[in-house]
């Protein structure tokens, strides 16, 4: 008995002694069951945010992305690349089905009507609504884990190499997850009238046919070759303009709050940022988009289709491209392709940070 009760006693100042480190260890487990409920919170909005910011941006775009397609798929010359390469004999003898931004959009809007401008769309929300979903909830995890806090606020302060890799990495896994609905995009953005495909379901039927099931992942590899420096660049260049916003509106305000940044501020930092990464990236996006229409029915109006296997890599493509076509066939579409991506950048990025905004304080 007095052993027993000994062994008691023990035990019972044992504990004592430990008391400080077991109420340390369920406060810790209070605050992580505490916190995953705000983790979910947080996943749902930056990812609901991130859908809607795609959407409206996407569909804004559509009628810039469809031209810009045009341009990229088509192997005769444009205006642009007959004036880099001199070569008026060779443009003469192969006539194009588009020569310039302008004559492109009246052609469209006068065989195809206002919504030809919005072909390929559906596809283009199903693809650009779980990217860009994907792609801020994976950027902010990574900023998360990177800062050591999961408020926006205090990932500004970050460094400007660990935004571009954030959102490099955030880019893969978006591409990965969205790609076949890109695929399909492109497809029906590039045909005109009459039609190849009349719906979705016959290009996805198409592709399965004549490819198989890897085909509705053709043109993977130069894509996310594309999308490391492209989103990589995008958010990079995005936080770095950001943060000379602030500093700026630090400097010539004396308001204590220098994290406010005005809607339109945000609008010119990803007007900026999409010119800047879009510029660099271009020629791999035409890359990307050979790829991605190879070996598929074109109508002879449009002008020749690129044959299956017309391309053995990524830099056999730009072999090719730059021997037929001359440098500036790497940049097919790039006034469409910028202007386009200057708007698309800010109306996303704005529309995230608003709607990212809103739903935090309608959560609160």
């Amino acid at each position: 008995l007095f052993i027993s009760l000994s062994l008691s006693l023990v035990s019972n100042v044992g504990s004592l002694l430990h008391l400080p480190e077991v109420v340390a260890l369920k406060r810790r487990r209070l605050s992580a069951a505490m916190e995953e409920p705000s983790k979910l919170k947080r996943a749902l909005i930056d990812s609901s945010a991130g859908a809607i910011s795609g959407g409206i941006s996407r569909t804004v775009t559509s009628p810039l992305d469809v031209i810009k397609i045009r341009f990229q798929v088509q192997l005769e010359p444009t205006s642009s690349w007959t004036l880099l390469r001199k070569d008026l004999a060779a443009a003469a003898s192969a006539p194009s089905k588009y020569t310039g931004m302008f004559q492109a959009t009246k052609d469209i809007l006068r065989e195809e009507g206002v919504q030809g401008f919005w072909r390929g769309n559906v596809p283009a929300l199903l693809m650009v609504m779980p990217y860009t979903a994907i792609q801020f909830t994976v950027l902010h995890k990574l900023k998360t884990f990177v800062s050591g806090s999961s408020k926006t606020e205090n990932h500004i302060n970050l460094s400007p190499y660990l935004s571009y890799v954030s959102g490099a990495l955030a880019g893969c896994a978006a591409t990965v997850g969205s790609y076949p609905f890109d695929l399909l995009r492109t497809i029906l953005a590039s045909q005109g009238e009459p039609k190849v495909y009349p719906t979705m379901r016959s290009a996805f039927i198409d592709i399965v046919r004549t490819r198989g099931f890897q085909g509705l992942y053709s043109g993977l590899s130069p894509t996310l070759v594309e999308i490391i420096p492209y989103a990589g660049l995008q958010f990079g260049t995005y936080d770095t303009f950001k943060r000379w916003a602030m500093a700026l509106n630090h400097r010539f305000s004396n308001a204590a709050a220098e994290d406010n940044i005005s809607s339109f501020q945000l609008f010119l930092c990803g007007l900026a940022a999409g010119t800047c990464a879009k510029l660099v990236c271009h020629p791999l996006d035409v890359v990307k988009k050979r790829f991605q229409i190879e070996g598929l029915q074109r109508h002879p109006r449009y002008g020749a289709r690129v044959e299956h296997r017309a391309y053995r890599n990524m830099f056999d493509a730009m072999q090719r491209i730059m021997r037929l076509e001359g440098w500036a066939g790497l940049y097919k579409g790039i006034i469409p392709s910028t202007v386009k991506a200057a708007p698309a950048g800010a109306v996303t990025f704005v529309a995230y940070e608003l709607t990212s905004d809103w739903l935090e304080s309608s959560f609160s």
